[in-house]
C-alpha cells in the first residue's frame, strides 16, 4: 500500500500551464507538457507548490524525495523556535512559617525559573487556624519578590483566594 502524494507531481498535475520557478530553471509560464519534458530530461519531478486562481499551477523541478526531506526539516525547526518563545508556569509553595533557609533555597530555585524565560506562581498556603495570620502571608510574598527584584517582576500583588495567597512573578524584559 502506497502512501497519496502530498502534492501533485508530474502527471498528477492538471492545469494547461504551469509557473516554473527555481534554480535549474528559467522563471516563467510554460506548457504543462513542455515542463514535464524539462523535467524528464533532468531526471527531476515536476512539483506543484500551490494553485492559483488564474487556472496557472506554481511548479518546481525538484527530486520530490529531496523536496519532501527538506519540507520536514523547515516544519520541525518552526517547532522548535514555537517552543523556545513559549513561557510556561511554575509553581513554588510556601506557608506563613516558612524558615529562613526553606525560603533561601526556593528563591534560588525561583531565580532559575526566571532565567529559563518561566513565570512563577509564589502561593502561602494556610493550614488550619493558621489564615488568622493573613499578613504574615503577604510579607513572605512582598519578601518573595523583594529578593527576585533584580531578574523578575510581579505581575500583580498577593491576592487571597480561599486558603491561599499567590502572586506571579514574571522575567524582566531586555
Amino acid at each position: 500500500m502506497k502512501k497519496e502524494a502530498k502534492h501533485n507531481i508530474n502527471n498528477r498535475i492538471r492545469s494547461f500551464s504551469v509557473r516554473l520557478v527555481g534554480d535549474n530553471v528559467e522563471n516563467d509560464v510554460y506548457d504543462t507538457k513542455i515542463a514535464l519534458n524539462l523535467a524528464k530530461e533532468m531526471n527531476l519531478d515536476l512539483v506543484e507548490i500551490s494553485k492559483t486562481k488564474d487556472g496557472i499551477s506554481i511548479c518546481k523541478i525538484v527530486d520530490y524525495e529531496k523536496f519532501l526531506y527538506n519540507q520536514k526539516k523547515k516544519m520541525k525547526e518552526q517547532q522548535k523556535k514555537q517552543k523556545l518563545n513559549q513561557t510556561s508556569v511554575k509553581e513554588i509553595r510556601l506557608t506563613p512559617n516558612t524558615d529562613d533557609h526553606d525560603f533561601n533555597f526556593k528563591v534560588v530555585n525561583a531565580k532559575k525559573f526566571i532565567k529559563d524565560n518561566d513565570k512563577v506562581l509564589v502561593t502561602v498556603w494556610f493550614k488550619g487556624r493558621e489564615i488568622t495570620y493573613k499578613e504574615k502571608g503577604e510579607i513572605i510574598l512582598l519578601r518573595f519578590a523583594d529578593e527576585l527584584g533584580e531578574i523578575g517582576v510581579p505581575e500583580y500583588l498577593p491576592r487571597l483566594e480561599g486558603r491561599k495567597m499567590s502572586m506571579i512573578i514574571k522575567p524582566k524584559r531586555k
